[in-house]
């Protein structure tokens, strides 16, 4: 008989290169997809405030990061998204997801178009994936994509990536930058250097903030931190992230959205380009839901009271189950508690009376518009 192991080692979790900085500031960590990563510094209330009234600075280096070369990046690319990326200029992003054939996220993503390579004529984009995902989305895109045409070149381990969020994130960040950050427009990007280092540099997000992402190597990126930390840019962590996503009514993946749930479903048809692209994968099942209509739907929950429903707690009507809740906090900005909750397209108005099942109890809750909080910058 075969002898099993007394215990079979883990997979080792993964640090950050800005890991130690994390340490030496008195970060709390966690894990998280695999990686060791701060969840606050200085209390998740105050870094929320921070970002919505200042700066603040988030390590991100744990998400994937994919660049793209070749003859036909977009073309290829087009096949396995909802979104017509031929419509994007060198320089302009895209937010979209992967789908399955079904027409279900894989993961909700960013692509950078960066145009025609000068010195080879190929095509060049960037994409950035969730970390909980990166492996399985890398496998996806290997095995749906024609290598060609198109080689994807993994750069997780070899870049960092810091998200620097807030009404004040350029005055703070433009210093450290050769390139003027002035002329960057909401999802547009650049490459510039940081400390001499090569960088690329996005306008985009998961706060609901005007803000930046910075994809740099490891010692610049340390440089970048310590930098903007001694300037007064304030660190933060997962927590504040996702309560400042939540206001903003962005999706987390594997929680809000995932393999079973179409872009329709999830309130984000608006990237879904039906009329102006070909054939892409689950074309067919989103065609079908726009046709027939959806039979859920993502929606904004304003509790009532103080009472925070959390994702799972059931969605209540007349005494029945009809819905599910998916994220939710008590708001740090508008002071009272918020969530996203699957419910049935009938019940998905604004101004629909629900109830949320909270330790056995329902409480009153209302279907209102999303987003919560819109800064005044968008």
């Amino acid at each position: 008989m075969t002898q099993l192991p007394e215990h079979i080692d883990s997979p080792p979790i993964s640090q950050t290169p800005l890991y130690q900085l994390c340490l030496a500031q008195k970060a709390r960590m966690t894990e998280f997809a695999g990686w060791e990563m701060p969840v606050q510094f200085s209390g998740i209330t105050k870094e929320h405030e921070a970002v919505r009234t200042q700066a603040g600075m988030f390590d991100i280096s744990h998400m994937g990061k994919f660049r793209f070369t070749g003859a036909q990046v977009v073309e290829q690319l087009q096949t396995l998204v909802p979104s017509d990326l031929s419509r994007l200029q060198p320089g302009q992003a895209q937010y979209t997801v992967l789908l399955n054939p079904e027409g279900g996220i894989l993961d909700d993503i960013i692509y950078y178009h960066q145009g025609q390579d000068p010195n080879t004529g190929e095509q060049r984009g960037t994409m950035i994936v969730n970390a909980a995902t990166r492996v399985r989305d890398k496998a996806w895109l290997v095995a749906n994509l024609n290598p060609d045409l198109i080689v994807l070149e993994d750069v997780s381990k070899e870049q960092a990536l810091i998200a620097i969020q807030g009404p004040q994130a350029e005055r703070y960040f433009q210093p450290d930058v050769e390139a003027n950050l002035s002329s960057l427009k909401r999802f547009e990007h650049l490459e510039s250097t940081v400390f001499g280092q090569p960088a690329f540099i996005a306008r985009t997000g998961y706060t609901g903030e005007d803000g930046f992402e910075v994809m740099l190597p490891p010692a610049a990126a340390i440089e970048l931190w310590q930098k903007l930390s001694d300037a007064g840019v304030t660190p933060c962590g997962l927590g504040a992230r996702d309560t400042l996503r939540l206001e903003a009514a962005m999706a987390l993946y594997g929680q809000d959205i995932e393999q079973n749930v179409t872009p329709l479903e999830a309130g984000l048809g608006w990237l879904v380009h039906l009329d102006s692209k070909g054939d892409f994968m689950g074309r067919p099942i989103l065609e079908q839901q726009k046709a027939e209509g959806i039979p859920t739907r993502l929606v904004g929950l304003q509790m009532q009271g103080r009472y925070i429903a959390r994702h799972g707690y059931p969605v209540m009507l007349d005494g029945n189950m009809v819905g599910e809740v998916t994220s939710g906090t008590l708001s740090p900005t508008l002071g009272y508690p918020i969530a996203l909750a699957y419910v049935p397209t009938h019940l998905a108005k604004v101004g629909q009376q629900l109830g949320v099942e909270i330790r056995g109890k329902v409480h009153s809750a209302e279907v209102v518009k999303k987003p919560f909080y819109k800064a005044n910058t968008q």
